[in-house]
């Protein structure tokens, strides 16, 4: 036989033994970038961790574990308001709202913040290997990948945030997954047990298909038959793992209850960039957007038109609403990378650039624990109502028929279980009617609607208010008009009580 066993001695030379060590060495230097990017987007992430755990629905979403696993079922109804009508339950979180509940149970917020991070990290290293995998070069891909990493998680416009503790996080993560093998095609056959996970973490899910789709579209222009078979399969496989989940096929029926309802209208992240961008916050996003629009019209770089597509088609749809802007910013980072190397002139990176990513990279890693000390991630849930003060309001009105603002919702839901119902809280269409939901964003105005409050407290007979306490104006209504009385003035909140002894002074129309 020429060939020798490959542990047999005379095999393993001493020169072998020589270039171990210093192939090593390389190797650990070529993985710099990575170690450099995902620390540093860790460290990032960490210094955000406010932010990160400041999603207003989180309250709901640890309630809803907490059901799920103690019923052994996912509720059909909604248990925790009573103006929902015995509507069914469109629950598109279970799976991520039972993980969230495992995690805060044993780790409390300190263990959600983990996970956010490690979804940020993955994120991170995938879109680092989907830049390598193009051709461009470390430094290329090392600038992409940095400005994606900073802008994608929309932390300039909290709570409309795309790395946070909340199932969004989840479609952001699987979003990039989805690029990075359709891609490369050789694991094409893990999208459907993938989708299989994502239906039942959040209902962005849908996402995948068109993302399936264009590379599918791409191939069979470029008659690449064997790229049309596999993107068809992935396809089919990804259609028939939807139906893997509680709700079969009324999945859908979630699904369209939100997307393209009027509630869109009111919830900041469906709205146009224009309107949710802020002053400076948003700038680098603009500026990015401006440099990748002028380096794709200028160099037109050698890039597959499946990322080109994407990035393009996510661009404009980001500028028509917000809540689609984070995933320009991952699906540029590709043709991003590739107009840089025509930029940079295609300076090679060394092992100088490798070794300073590598050691910039190891600090970041050394400063991560001392982050997470410093951010103490353990403080509670949103600074939106107290656990202290929703204790009151379960203490002193036990029986109320509570009006309560939609932000406050979701962190009642989790302090007090039910004891007292809510009106609204974040799961919009997928829980209320919409006659009740169009009622009640007449009110949030700092304007006060005189006339749209009398009709809701008089159609729903409530007789407390629950609100944001800076909320002055209807504490001029409520109070100076109607002749409530203000029982209860916290950090965050006001309790406003009807008056039982003389009716509602509605004004002569």
């Amino acid at each position: 036989m020429r060939g020798s066993f490959v542990g047999a001695p005379e095999a393993l030379g001493p020169e072998q033994f020589q270039r171990g060590p210093t192939a090593a060495a390389s190797g650990f230097q070529q993985s710099g970038i990575y170690i450099f990017l995902i620390s540093f987007a860790c460290l990032y992430y960490l210094s955000n961790a406010t932010i990160l755990l400041g999603n207003t629905d989180l309250g709901w979403h640890l309630a809803a574990g907490d059901l799920i696993r103690a019923r052994g079922s996912i509720p059909v109804h909604d248990p925790w308001s009573f103006t929902s009508g015995g509507r069914e339950w469109f629950n598109l979180s279970w799976l991520w709202d039972v993980l969230a509940s495992f995690l805060y149970q044993f780790s409390g917020l300190a263990g959600l913040l983990i996970g956010v991070v490690a979804c940020g990290a993955i994120i991170a290293g995938y879109l680092t290997s989907i830049g390598l995998g193009s051709g461009a070069s470390a430094l290329a891909v090392c600038i992409s990948v940095f400005a994606a990493c900073l802008l994608y998680p929309s932390f300039a416009t909290a709570p409309n945030s795309y790395l946070a503790a909340s199932p969004n996080t989840a479609t952001m993560m699987f979003c990039v997954v989805f690029y990075g093998e359709c891609l490369k095609r050789t694991r094409w056959y893990l999208l459907p047990p993938l989708m299989a996970l994502w239906v039942n973490l959040h209902g962005g899910f849908l996402i995948g298909f068109p993302l399936i789709g264009i590379f599918w579209a791409a191939a069979l222009l470029r008659k690449d038959w064997p790229g049309v078979k596999i993107y068809t399969l992935a396809g089919a496989g990804c259609a028939a793992a939807i139906f893997v989940n509680p709700l079969g096929w009324h999945i859908y029926d979630g699904v369209t209850a939100t997307l393209g309802n009027f509630v869109q209208q009111h919830i900041t992240e469906w709205l146009p960039y224009y309107r949710t961008m802020v002053v400076p916050g948003s700038l680098p996003g603009v500026v990015y957007m401006l440099v990748f629009a002028a380096l794709e019209l200028r160099f037109r770089a050698p890039c597959r038109i499946e990322s080109r597509l994407l990035a393009w088609v996510f661009l404009f749809l980001g500028l028509h609403q917000f809540r689609y802007m984070s995933f320009f910013f991952i699906f540029s980072t590709v043709p991003l990378a590739l107009n840089l190397e025509r930029l940079l002139a295609k300076r090679p990176a060394g092992p100088d650039l490798q070794r300073t990513l590598l050691a910039a990279g190891l600090a970041c890693a050394c400063a991560l624990p001392l982050m997470f000390i410093y951010e103490n991630p353990a403080s509670g849930l949103p600074a939106i109502i107290s656990k202290e003060e929703a204790g009151y309001i379960q203490t002193h009105f036990p029986h109320a028929r509570l009006l309560n603002h939609w932000n406050i919702g979701g962190p009642f839901i989790f302090y007090t279980r039910c004891a007292v119902p809510v009106f609204v809280d974040g799961r919009a269409a997928t829980v209320y009617p919409d006659p009740l939901l169009r009622d009640y964003f007449k009110l949030p105005e700092w304007t006060i609607d005189e006339a749209a409050w009398d009709s809701v407290i008089e159609k729903y007979n409530i007789d407390t208010v629950l609100w944001v306490r800076a909320h002055d104006s209807l504490r001029r209504f409520l109070v100076g008009k109607r002749g409530w009385t203000e029982k209860y003035d916290g950090t965050y909140v006001s309790v406003y009580v009807r008056p039982t002894q003389r009716p509602l002074q509605v004004p002569a129309h």
